[in-house]
C-alpha cells in the first residue's frame, strides 16, 4: 500500500479542490445513510406496537436521550391525532427524503471523482510520454520498443482500471464506515466492540490472499510487453519475413509468448476472482456471529437493546459490509495495478544522463569553430572512440570515411549530445557543449540521416517539423532548394498529401529530399549528414546530391560517407579506423599518401 499512497501523493495535489468537494459529498451521504437507518426505528416500533409514547417535550440539547425523547414526542402527537397508519406513512416519507439525499450526495461525489480519476490518468500518460521523449538514446539500447509501448499503454490502462478505480473507494468507504460505525457505538457500545474484534480477522485473511497477486501481475505485464515487441518487429520486418519464408518461425515465436501470457493470466485472474466469494463468505460468517451475539443480549435481557433497535443496528451493519467488501476487492485491484505502476516508474525514475546544469549558457549563433579535444567514448565495455581530436572551422565541409564500426556515427552523435563524451570535451566557439542549454545546442544543428525519418502526416507538416511559425513561402522555397517541389505538386493534394507511416507512400529519394527540405527550412549553421545518399538509386542520388550541395553552401558540415565519390570536394576528409582518426587531408592528398583512404578509393573505383 506504500506504493499506492506514493502515487496519490505525486498526482493528486492539482485536484485538491475536487478532493475537498468529494470528501464533503461523501460525508453528507454517509450522514444521511445513518439518518435513513435511524428513521427505521420508530417505523418498526409502530409496526411492532412497542409502547414508546412520550408526552413531555425536553429542552433541545445535543445528546442521544434528548434527541430521541423529542422525536418520539412528535411521533406520539401524530399517532394520537391521525392513527398508526398515517404515522407510518409520515415516517416512510422522511425515510424516502433521507434516501434521496443520500443517493444524491453519493452521485455528486462520484461525479466529482470522475474528473479526478481521468485527470490523474491523463497526467500519468503525459508524464511517461514526456519522459520517454526526454530520455537519452542510450537508454533505448537495452529496451524493447514493444515493452516501452506496453508501459505507456497497457500498463497505464491497468493503473487506471485498478488503482484509479480504487481511489473512489478510498475517498468514500472510510467515511461511510467511520460515520456508520460511530452511530453503531451510540446505539450499542458493547455490540459494536464485539464487531471490531471480529472484522479485522476477516480483513487479515483477505489481505494475505491479495498480496500474492502483485508478483504474478508484474509477470503478466512483462509478458504483454514481449508480445507487443514481437508484433512491432513483425510489422517493421514484414518484407524480410516473407522474403525468407519465415512466417512459421514468427508464428511459433508469437504463439509461445501468447501461451505463456495465457497461463500467467489464468493464474492471476483466478486469484483475483477469489476476492468476491471470499469476502462474501467471511462477511456472512461475521453477520451470523453478530446476529447470534446481539440476539443473545436481547433474549437474556443483558442489554438496553430492543428488537426494533437491533433490527436497525443490523441495517447499519449491512451498510458497512458493502464498503468492507469493496476494501477487500480493491486490495486485489491495487496489488495488480501497482505491479503495472512499478514498470511505469522504472521509466519515470530512469536517470537523465544528458541534462543541463544550473549555469547552462544560451548560444544563438556559431561564429568560429567546433573542436573535439581528446575525446573517448565506450558503449558499456566496448570502446568506440579513443582519444580523438579534430578542429572544424566555420563554413568548412568535413567528410568522415572508414569501415563500418570505426566510430564515425558515434563521433557525430556526440556533437548534439545524443550521448555524452566520457573523456575529453567538445567545444563550440571555445564553450564546452555540456555548458550550453540543450535546446540552443541542438537548434544550431540540422540532421539528414541515411534513413529518412518522416511522420504519418502531411508533406507540409513534415517539412515544418520542429520549425515554428514558418510561412508558406519559406516552405515552398525549402522544397525547391531540395529538388522536392516538382514531385510534391504532382501528388494528389500537393503539400497537404498524407505520406503514410514513415513516409511509405513515397520513394526513397522523395523521402530523403523531404528530410533535406526540413533541414533547409530550419536553416542551421551546422549540418550533420549521415550516409544521406547511400540507399538511393543513381538518378535519385543525383537529385539528392544536388539538394545536399545547395543545403551545404556557406554552412559547417559533417558528412559521413561510404561512397567516396560524394565527398571528393570536401575541405577535409578524416579517415576513421578502430575508433581513431588515422589520416586527414583532401581527396588528392589522401590518394597520394597511399594509405587506408587510397585502398578504399581503389576498391570502389575497381
Amino acid at each position: 500500500m506504500k506504493d499506492f499512497f506514493k502515487v496519490l501523493r505525486i498526482y493528486l495535489p492539482p485536484y485538491k479542490t475536487k478532493l475537498v468537494l468529494t470528501f464533503l459529498f461523501n460525508l453528507l451521504g454517509a450522514l444521511f445513510i445513518v439518518f435513513s437507518m435511524a428513521a427505521m426505528i420508530p417505523m418498526l416500533q409502530v409496526i411492532l406496537e412497542d409502547d414508546k409514547e412520550v408526552t413531555s417535550l425536553m429542552a433541545w440539547a445535543f445528546d442521544k436521550d434528548t434527541i430521541f425523547n423529542n422525536i418520539y414526542y412528535y411521533i406520539t402527537l401524530v399517532k394520537q391525532q391521525y392513527g398508526p397508519g398515517a404515522t407510518l406513512l409520515y415516517l416512510g416519507f422522511f425515510g424516502i427524503v433521507a434516501t434521496m439525499l443520500k443517493t444524491g450526495f453519493a452521485y455528486l461525489a462520484s461525479y466529482t471523482m470522475v474528473g479526478i480519476r481521468n485527470g490523474v490518468t491523463r497526467d500519468i500518460r503525459t508524464t511517461i510520454y514526456n519522459k520517454m521523449i526526454e530520455l537519452p538514446l542510450g537508454f533505448y539500447s537495452n529496451e524493447r520498443k514493444g515493452d516501452m509501448m506496453a508501459r505507456s499503454t497497457a500498463d497505464v490502462q491497468e493503473v487506471e482500471a485498478s488503482v484509479m478505480s480504487s481511489l473512489d473507494m478510498f475517498l468514500k468507504n472510510p467515511i461511510i464506515i467511520i460515520v456508520v460505525l460511530s452511530s453503531m457505538f451510540v446505539v450499542s457500545f458493547e455490540l459494536t466492540l464485539f464487531v471490531l474484534v471480529v472484522l479485522p480477522i476477516a480483513g487479515f485473511i483477505i489481505g494475505r490472499i491479495g498480496k500474492s497477486l502483485k508478483k504474478t501481475s508484474r509477470e503478466g505485464q512483462t509478458k504483454l510487453g514481449h508480445i507487443l515487441g514481437i508484433i512491432e518487429e513483425s510489422l517493421s520486418g514484414l518484407r524480410i519475413i516473407k522474403a525468407f519464408n519465415a512466417e512459421k518461425r514468427m508464428d511459433n515465436r508469437f504463439n509461445n509468448e501468447v501461451e505463456s501470457y495465457r497461463r500467467t493470466m489464468n493464474k492471476l485472474q483466478r486469484r483475483r476472482h477469489l476476492a468476491h466469494p471470499t469476502s462474501e463468505f467471511l462477511g456472512t460468517i461475521v453477520f451470523v456471529i453478530i446476529v447470534w451475539y446481539g440476539g443473545s443480549l436481547i433474549l437474556n435481557k443483558d442489554s438496553s437493546l430492543d428488537m426494533a433497535t437491533f433490527l436497525m443496528y443490523l441495517g447499519m451493519f449491512y451498510q458497512i459490509i458493502n464498503p468492507a467488501k469493496a476494501f477487500s476487492q480493491a486490495a486485489y485491484s491495487i496489488q495488480k495495478g501497482m505491479a503495472a505502476y512499478e514498470r511505469i516508474d522504472e521509466v519515470l525514475s530512469a536517470n537523465l544522463d544528458i541534462k543541463e546544469h544550473d549555469g547552462s549558457q544560451a548560444m544563438k549563433t556559431f561564429n568560429n569553430k567546433v573542436e573535439y579535444r581528446n575525446i573517448s567514448f565506450a558503449y558499456e565495455d566496448k570502446k568506440v572512440l579513443n582519444n580523438v581530436s579534430l578542429t572544424i572551422p566555420q563554413g568548412k565541409t568535413i567528410a568522415l570515411v572508414g569501415q563500418s564500426g570505426s566510430g564515425k556515427t558515434t563521433f557525430v552523435d556526440l556533437l548534439p549530445r545524443f550521448y555524452d563524451v566520457q573523456e575529453g570535451g567538445i567545444y563550440i566557439d571555445d564553450v564546452n557543449i555540456k555548458d550550453l542549454k540543450l535546446y540552443d545546442l541542438r537548434e544550431l544543428m540540422g540532421n539528414v540521416n541515411q534513413e529518412a525519418i518522416l511522420f504519418n502526416d502531411t508533406i507540409y507538416n513534415n517539412i515544418t517539423f520542429g520549425v515554428d511559425n514558418a510561412t508558406e513561402e519559406e516552405v515552398l522555397h525549402a522544397a525547391k532548394v531540395a529538388n522536392a517541389h516538382d514531385f510534391i505538386t504532382a501528388t494528389e493534394d500537393g503539400y497537404q498529401t498524407a505520406i503514410g507511416d514513415r513516409g511509405s507512400k513515397l520513394s526513397g529519394g522523395q523521402r530523403q529530399r523531404l528530410s533535406i527540405a526540413r533541414a533547409i527550412l530550419k536553416n542551421p549553421p551546422i549540418l550533420i549528414l549521415d550516409e544521406a545518399t547511400s540507399a538511393l538509386d543513381t538518378e535519385s542520388e543525383r537529385l539528392v546530391q544536388d539538394a545536399l550541395e545547395n543545403l551545404m553552401k556557406n554552412r559547417t558540415s559533417l558528412v559521413i560517407a561510404h561512397r567516396l565519390s560524394t565527398v571528393r570536394n570536401a575541405d577535409m576528409i578524416c579517415v576513421f579506423n578502430e575508433g581513431e582518426i588515422v589520416e586527414t587531408g583532401t581527396h588528392d592528398e589522401l590518394v597520394a599518401k597511399n594509405g587506408i583512404y587510397n585502398k578504399l578509393h581503389s576498391m570502389q573505383m575497381s
